[in-house]
Formats: C-alpha cells, structure tokens, sequence
C-alpha cells in the first residue's frame, strides 16, 4: 500500500531536516568550534613572560579537568616563542589565535603602568565572532568549580570586586565586529583612560555596568540579552581568604578566585607560601595538570651544589682570611677591624639573597622553600669558615627563618589578622636574639683581629703549621 501524498511531503521533510542536522553537527566535529570559549591573553616584553606563560597553561589545563563545554583559546602576540605556541597546540589541547600588539596611546600619562602596556590585546577577544559568546580571563585566576553557565549572560557581564569599578580579571562579552571596531577607533582617538590600561578603558566603555541587574542564568539553559553584573563569587578577590583563611561567599556561586594584588605576590611563586596562603592551592593545580619536569634539573644541580659547598667547607682551611692580619697592634687595626665588619655584613647578606634568586620562581613551594634554606646555609658555612665565626650566631637568623615559616603555615589560625599578630609577636620576640647574635659576631671579629696573626708580616719567620688545623 503506498503512502499519500502529504505522508511522503513529511517524510522527505524529515530526512531533509536530518540530513542538515548531520551537517551541521559535522561541519562543528570537523573543524572543532564550539560557541563557546574560555579565551586568555599572552604578549611578551615583561620579565615574567615564562611565568604568565606557565601560569596560563595551568589554568587552561585546570578548565579542561573540569569538563567545560567551550573551546580554551589564547590571543597570543605574534612575538609568542613558536615552541610556546606549539606546546600549548599540541601538549594542552589549546586554539590559539595569533595578533598584532595594539599600541598603546596612554604611555605618556603620569600614572601609566608600563607592565600594563600590551593589555589592551584584551580587546580581540571582541573579534572573535566564530563564538556566541566568550569568557574573557586574566592568567591569575583558580577555577574551584565549572562555570559554564556564564555563557548564558548577555552582551557583557563583569563582578564589581571594587564598589564602584568592575574587574576585567574575568568578564563575559558577545564577539561583534563592529564592537570591536569601535572599540579600536576609541583608542585610536585617545578615549579618555584613568590608568591607561584594559581596566579603565572598558570601566569607561561600559560605565551604566554599576546600575544592571544581577546575573542569574536561566534554568532553562537561555541566553540573556543586555548587560549584567556577575555575582562576586566568580571573582573573589583573594585578599578576603587571607583576612578569613577561608571561602563562604552567601551571594552566588564559590567558582573562581583571582589575585589582582602586588605583581610580586602572585600564586605561582615559590615563595607566596606560606606568606600567602593560596599558594598551594594553584600549585595543587600544576602538579595535577602540567608538572614541575621543566625546572626540576635546574633544583637537581643546585641541590647538589649547595651539598657541595658544605662538604667542602667542612674540609677546606680557612686560613686564606688572616693573610692581612699583622702581628702586633698598629693603627691601621681600626680600619681593618672596620672593613673586616664590613664584608662580614655583606657576606652572610649575600648568603641570604643569593639563593633566593637562582631558584625557579614558578617551582612547588615544597621544593623551592627546602632548597632555598639549603642554598643559604651553604653560603653561610662559607662566611663561617672565611671569617672563623662561631657558627650558631651565624645561623641563628636562619634557624630564625625557619620558625617564622612554621608560624605562618599553621593552618589553625581563626583568621588572617589572629595570624598577622602571631607572626608580628613571633619577629618581636626573635629581634633580640638576632641582635644579640650579631653583637656576638662582631666581637669575634674584633678577637681575630687583636689575637696574634697565623700569617707573619712580609720576611718574617713561618708560624708552626700545627696552626693550620683549626677550622672554626
């Protein structure tokens, strides 16, 4: 029995629907755009390029563990390393999108940044009109939890961390093209920037942001039309975890934590723990995403160097200090006694810093802290064995270092000013030991100098060279 005429009309629709859908569903498989993206921003000509380089790559790794539906994009600057860019293609899964740097026209203004020169790169992101929409980031933000349902929010959408001016480390957008234009054509023309950078020019494009609704994504899975202001939840600014030492943001979702703090106090740093204690939760971040194998050679070899140093100094004769040593007290006693307090200071300063600069700053605090304090108290038996100073004084304000980073690492703190305190009575209670320790050190000095010399003056008779075995 054949089918009627209207019965075949609806089924060559059907198939005519179908056979869309597939295309449709396959043209997206085959070049594999989604509507959505997570997008960052990298440019070079800062010192910490391979820091942000690093940073970046954690987070886009971390979005990816969580499952986001949304394509990870980078708007990396034409002078991004190629290996940079081929890594984070291949190794990390990432789209990036090559740019041109947008010069900047606010330079000359007297408050200018200059680390803020290249960031107005921020508005390709405008460009990128593939997307529905997009989820523009900074490098220094920890994703607690999948937030894919920023896509549901308008035109654009930003958090007020500031109560009058929005935050630009995280905000959604529709891409348009002649958003974007426009938005070229008003720095072009010099638009009016308080800090030159991304924040104060898009704080003045969109300046009505303050007064729009709160964002609420639809249950239904619809995209709002408009702009919006996001809950503070998905951009908590860190500061109110080291005040609290912990997260309990009533209004919204716990999703993302940001660092807009000093630029030397970012959580990728060896040292932001335990001074900061959100360290370790970036760092958990790597380990579990990218690893450490990049700069682990670099603490292998420093490692055995420092342990090196040691044992060599325990061995060696530190005789080589008293070669301008004079046998018998003359005026020149004062100035040498002077120069000799002198290099002292500088030395076992030196012993402190030194170390501190040769680690890998984006390594594991757990890595960096050991071998920074092992660096240190290489340097330091060293300025011991030179100046043939009593050891303990030496190092008591390395035993105090190590104190202060228990005290500040205990987790048990009710909140961030209780341990602001502890640590302030732990450095006053400390002061006059260290002093003491110095003291103590400076008239040792003062004894090598007035004792009798192991080295003669210039054409008189050796000393027994029973002398040379003292090390300390």
């Amino acid at each position: 029995m054949g089918l009627s005429r209207s019965a075949k009309r609806v089924l060559w629709f059907v198939l005519l629907c179908l056979t869309v859908v597939c295309v449709v569903v396959a043209t997206e498989e085959e070049d594999g755009r989604r509507k959505h993206a997570y997008v960052a921003m990298m440019y070079m000509g800062t010192p910490r390029d391979y820091e942000f380089y690093v940073a970046t790559r954690v987070m886009m790794r971390s979005l990816a563990r969580l499952g986001v539906d949304a394509d990870r994009v980078v708007l990396a600057s034409v002078d991004v390393p190629a290996r940079w860019v081929h890594t984070m293609q291949k190794e990390d899964g990432l789209k990036v999108v090559s740019v041109e740097n947008l010069r900047n026209p606010y330079e000359k203004q007297g408050n200018f940044d200059k680390r803020f020169k290249l960031t107005l790169n921020k508005l390709y992101a405008w460009s990128l009109v593939r997307y529905d929409r997009v989820v523009m980031l900074d490098s220094d933000n920890i994703f607690l939890q999948k937030t894919d349902e920023l896509f549901q929010c308008g035109e654009f959408c930003a958090v007020f961390i500031n109560p009058c001016i929005f935050h630009t480390g995280l905000f959604v957008l529709q891409p348009s093209s002649e958003v974007f234009k426009n938005m070229i054509h008003e720095v072009e023309i010099g638009r009016e920037n308080p800090d030159g950078a991304d924040q104060g020019f898009l704080a003045g494009y969109f300046p009505d942001l303050l007064g729009r609704p709160m964002f609420n994504p639809p249950e239904n899975g619809t995209k709002l039309v408009g702009t919006y202001r996001l809950p503070l939840g998905y951009q908590m600014d860190a500061s109110y975890y080291y005040l609290k030492l912990r997260w309990s943001i009533p209004c919204g979702p716990n999703s993302v934590i940001t660092f807009p703090s000093a630029p030397w106090l970012k959580p990728w740093y060896w040292w932001s723990w335990p001074v900061l204690p959100l360290g370790l939760s970036w760092h958990e971040q790597r380990r579990q995403n990218l690893g450490y194998g990049s700069e682990m050679p670099v603490i292998l070899i420093q490692s055995l160097l420092y342990m090196g140093i040691i044992a060599v100094t325990r061995l060696a004769r530190p005789s080589l200090s008293k070669l301008c040593y004079n046998r018998r007290p003359e005026k020149s006693t004062s100035f040498l006694l002077s120069m000799l307090k002198v290099a002292t200071l500088w030395s076992m300063l030196a012993a402190y810093t030194v170390p501190f600069f040769l680690i890998p700053r984006t390594i594991h605090p757990l890595l960096g802290w050991p071998l920074y304090l092992l660096g240190s108290a290489a340097l330091n038996s060293i300025v011991i064995n030179v100046f043939l100073l009593p050891p303990l004084a030496v190092l008591t304000t390395w035993l105090g270092l190590v104190g202060a980073l228990f005290v500040m690492a205990y987790p048990y703190f009710s909140d961030g000013l209780v341990r602001a305190l502890v640590v302030f009575m732990y450095a006053f209670c400390c002061s006059p030991v260290v002093w003491a320790s110095l003291v103590k050190i400076m008239g040792s000095l003062q004894v090598l100098v007035e004792r009798e010399a192991y080295f003669p003056r210039l054409g008189e008779p050796n000393p027994p060279t029973a002398e040379f075995t003292k090390l300390y």
